[in-house]
């Protein structure tokens, strides 16, 4: 299924949140909404919709990923707090990625709550349990990474009772703990591959990024090892430039898809924020306009992810950048172009990558590296990213993969120029940050770095979290503050 289309009654139904929101429920109860195979089927496609939305992956979870990183930068609003590592209890994104978290967790804990019970194919049913899962626990992990322990909720809400809404935070180890739990359960219940939707490809690629998070090596290796050889299929694309936009290729693993506003369906608005117009339909200050330090770093070796290939301005190479020079303000300078076009304005169709086979290649060599050192495994995954980018490929005796760290610096290298501007460079800098706290020196780069710049020199461990948003502190009477906000 290319598109998703979302049953509004089953939206309306399902959006009840105790998050900053405390409306009644309808008067049908979700009880009475689940009685056939298609409710359980339009029940999922609102949980998928829950990471579909400007909260999610239409927006801000790419702006919280990108921004505050070293490979962008901008101006605009509280995507500038982003930038400058000053947001608050309201900023907009601090909020807005809470809430649609915990929207999409309560679609799909009404999923695993209902669905069990109703008459309808075993296999189907168990696909569907297993994506509901796969979905909770991707929600939980952005959660983590960004907030910290949060309050578990594995039941729908379904009452307004304070006993049931305000719930105090779980720690960090039991979210990490629920979100393993989930994605195993789903490995055995979840087809072989699918981009658009759950599988066994995705669960496991996504329970590879969550173990190498906490610096579980070998757990994120074999994760990682089952998507390479689980017979899903996937595959390097044979261009770099040929992965954008995301639309169901070899390469995707998982990848958030939108129909475009035309048909009443979902959309993603990204293009219009991070294109210059044109492409884009609106001139403003852009998000995620690339750094100098980037560009030059981009400019180091001859690497074709980056390299401007003779096209004009007016073309605009989305597998590049390109210096602007056309005088227009917002719309002057380098941009990365991981959207060819931009079909709709702000209702763009354009899909978006969560999760890529290239991603899952580097995950693996990096697990593998920090379990034994260079060796021919993790070479031969690093050179297949290398390779594709025009790159030679490394051996034992090239002096990026002469010790752990220079393994370490050069993955962190291609996992920085493959990934950019895909929301994943903010989530590496601060796991890096903890891996340096375990082991000092480990990274030349993490987050408390850019923290100091942008902080008067102070390396505030503080900010390597998110602040709790003030309508969760204000609705939820057992929760407390993450320290220094």
């Amino acid at each position: 299924m290319k598109k998703l289309t979302t049953s509004l009654f089953a939206l309306a139904l399902l959006a009840s949140c105790n998050v900053l929101d405390k409306d009644p429920l309808p008067s049908i109860s979700p009880a009475n909404f689940f009685q056939t195979a298609d409710d359980a089927e339009a029940a999922l496609t609102a949980a998928y919709d829950g990471i579909q939305g400007t909260g999610a992956y239409a927006q801000d979870l790419n702006v919280v990923g990108e921004m505050p990183s070293d490979n962008c930068s901008s101006t605009n609003g509280d995507v500038a707090a982003m930038d400058k590592i000053a947001w608050t209890s309201t900023t907009s994104q601090v909020n807005n990625v809470y809430r649609e978290a915990y929207i999409a967790i309560n679609r799909a804990n009404a999923v695993l709550k209902y669905v069990p019970a109703l008459q309808m194919s075993e296999a189907r049913k168990n696909s569907i349990l297993g994506e509901a899962r796969f979905l909770r626990a991707l929600s939980y992990f952005n959660l983590v990474k960004l907030y910290g322990g949060v309050p578990l909720r594995l039941e729908p809400t379904e009452s307004g009772d304070p006993a049931v809404l305000n719930l105090p935070r779980a720690t960090v180890e039991q979210v990490y703990q629920q979100v393993v739990a989930d994605l195993t359960e789903a490995d055995g219940l979840t087809p072989a591959a699918n981009a658009t939707r759950a599988s066994k490809g995705s669960v496991n690629a996504l329970l590879a990024r969550v173990q190498l998070t906490q610096r579980n090596w070998a757990a994120a290796q074999a994760a990682a090892n089952q998507v390479i050889t689980g017979g899903g299929g996937y595959a390097l694309a044979g261009s770099f430039k040929s992965l954008f936009p995301a639309d169901n290729k070899a390469e995707s693993v998982f990848e958030v898809q939108y129909a475009g506003n035309p048909d009443g369906g979902t959309f993603n608005i990204l293009p219009d924020l991070l294109l210059p117009s044109p492409p884009a339909t609106y001139s403003f200050p852009k998000f995620n306009i690339p750094t100098a330090e980037l560009l030059a770093y981009a400019d180091t070796v001859n690497d074709l992810r980056w390299k401007f290939q003779g096209v004009t301005n007016a073309g605009r190479d989305h597998g590049s950048y390109v210096d602007g020079g056309r005088g227009t303000g917002n719309d002057d300078g380098p941009f990365v172009y991981k959207w060819p076009s931009n079909p709709n304005g702000f209702n763009s169709p354009d899909n978006y990558y969560v999760l890529r086979y290239a991603d899952v290649l580097l995950m693996y060599a990096e697990a593998t590296n920090e379990l034994t050192g260079p060796s021919g495994e993790a070479l031969a995954k690093l050179n297949l990213v290398r390779q594709r980018a025009g790159l030679p490929a490394l051996t034992s005796t090239s002096s990026q993969a002469a010790t752990k760290q220079t393994l370490r610096n050069e993955i962190d290298r291609q996992r920085r120029l493959e990934l950019a501007f895909e929301g994943e460079r903010w989530f590496d800098l601060l796991r890096y940050a903890r891996h340096n706290q375990a082991e000092p020196g480990a990274h030349a780069v993490t987050a408390l770095d850019l923290i100091a710049q942008q902080r008067q020199g102070q390396r505030d461990v503080n900010y390597l979290l998110f602040p709790i948003p003030l309508g969760e502190l204000n609705t939820n009477t057992q929760i407390q503050q993450n320290p220094g906000y």
